[in-house]
């Protein structure tokens, strides 16, 4: 549930807007934003100010009066996300973005920031009280209950549940959610057979769950990942739908199923190589056998021990190790240590590129609004202030002439096509350096000799319930 307050600035604003600002906080001003303004404090604050002594006739930076607190130059809004939604700062970062254009609208003056320095992630916003076009805002008990709703609606389109007011109060429901909800085990089913439909197709869980966004349904990220589609009325956790379905097992199945279970041995000997093939050949007997949970790769052909998710993510292991020609555990940890510092120096270095090109996109779209509004006879009011905001911030920015444009221009195709290149290098360092802390997980399994034992022990369990379950029946009148 998130929660909103709001703090009326009488003065200061640079120093609100440098605080939410702050590299540390902000993940080096990855998670900043803003609106009509750069994204910087200076700038931000120069175009907050001509805005509000343009409409106010008034001083921006003008000392408090002798007597009241005087007016409000601009309202700093927080919006706090309670630690046990488990809100990434990515989406956090999302969902403010949303909030501000959906509360205040597109001619809004506001600077947006996520900070992730706390045990919680939290949206930091500091209003100009004056848009664009001379509309006031105005902070009061009244508005801060609207825009709380509003906050409490952009997040439920998130997945983010707000606090239910109507709850223990009764209310009706349309028939078609009641005829829904008598039918609630097939959402159980179409929610599997959408999963198996994606699986081959999707790089990660996260691209997985967007994908089912995208096809309608509703996905709620915490701590467990609940699904929901359009027109059930309660969200359904993943581990619900059964052992195919479970976190674990989604990533397992799709971070193998590009690799195949075909491999072919290099003839080296290599100690992981023959503790993978001996445990190979020991699931495969437990498949046979029926000693083990059946969990299909395939869920479109009969299970087998060649259609067995288990079997197939040994033997995609083992293809990825003789592919890389590992002999040892340990070559393979080293192998895991040197990518986490490439993975980690590619990600800082991706994020400084966002942060570099999303300023050089504020810059174009300020010399584009320039450009259109320099030369244009009869400008409007608005259209005068905003050429003198864009004015402003270009010549800040060290943008004198058509030559500076160009090369602006030219340094944002570079960064795009660098960034490109740098999301490539870093989706193959990250989905590799899974894979082999994968493989690591495995080995140790095996190596322990836990690896056999749990699969006899889950299917102990399953006779267990079964068994229960019968004598349940048995005993019922």
């Amino acid at each position: 549930m998130p929660y909103v307050k709001s703090i009326s600035i009488h003065t200061t604003v640079n120093r609100s807007i440098a605080y939410i600002l702050n590299p540390d906080k902000t993940e080096d001003m990855l998670y900043a934003t803003s609106l009509n303004c750069m994204t910087n404090a200076k700038d931000a604050y120069l175009a907050m100010k001509t805005v509000y002594e343009h409409f106010t006739g008034e001083k921006y930076n003008a000392p408090l009066p002798l007597k009241g607190k005087g007016s409000v130059k601009a309202i700093h809004y927080i919006q706090s996300f309670d630690p046990q939604d488990n809100v990434s700062p990515e989406l956090a970062h999302r969902i403010a973005k949303a909030f501000a254009r959906k509360t205040f609208g597109d001619d809004c003056q506001i600077v947006i920031a996520t900070h992730n320095d706390r045990n919680h992630v939290h949206n930091h916003f500091i209003l100009n009280t004056y848009s664009l076009t001379g509309k006031k805002f105005n902070a009061n008990k009244k508005t801060l209950d609207r825009i709380k709703e509003y906050s409490d609606r952009v997040c439920l389109a998130f997945g983010i549940q707000p606090y239910d007011k109507l709850k223990g109060k009764g209310k009706t429901i349309a028939y078609n959610e009641w005829e829904h909800k008598k039918r609630g085990s097939s959402w159980k089913q179409k929610i599997r057979l959408e999963i198996d439909s994606m699986i081959g197709s999707v790089k990660n869980i996260d691209e997985l769950l967007y994908e089912m966004e995208l096809n309608g349904y509703t996905v709620k990220r915490g701590k467990y990942i609940s699904i929901k589609a359009e027109g059930q009325q309660r969200f359904v956790r993943l581990k619900t739908l059964g052992e195919d379905y479970s976190e674990l097992s989604l990533v397992s199945r799709i971070r193998w199923n590009d690799t195949g279970a075909n491999y072919v041995l290099s003839g080296e000997p290599a100690p992981i190589r023959d503790d993978y093939i001996r445990t190979i050949n020991d699931v495969t007997q437990l498949a046979r056998e029926g000693k083990k949970i059946q969990r299909k790769r395939d869920s479109s052909v009969p299970y087998s021990p060649k259609n067995d998710i288990d079997i197939y993510k040994l033997s995609a292991q083992l293809s990825i190790i003789n592919r890389d020609n590992i002999h040892s555990i340990g070559e393979l940890e080293g192998k895991i240590s040197k990518l986490k510092d490439e993975y980690e120096n590619a990600r800082q270095e991706l994020n400084s590129l966002i942060v570099k090109t999303e300023r050089l996109e504020t810059l174009e779209e300020q010399a584009d609004i320039y450009l259109s509004l320099v030369d244009k006879p009869d400008l409007s009011a608005a259209e005068q202030l905003q050429l003198n905001i864009c004015k402003q911030t270009l010549h800040n920015n060290n943008i004198m002439s058509q030559f500076d444009i160009d090369r602006l221009k030219s340094l944002q195709q570079d960064a795009d096509k660098k960034i490109a290149a740098l999301k490539n290098s870093f989706e193959n360092c990250k989905q590799l350096y899974k894979v082999y802390s994968d493989i690591v997980l495995t080995y140790h399994g095996i190596t322990s000799g836990n690896y056999i034992s749990n699969f006899i022990k889950k299917v102990k369990k399953k006779l267990r319930i079964i068994l229960s379950n019968c004598y349940k029946k048995k005993a019922a009148p």
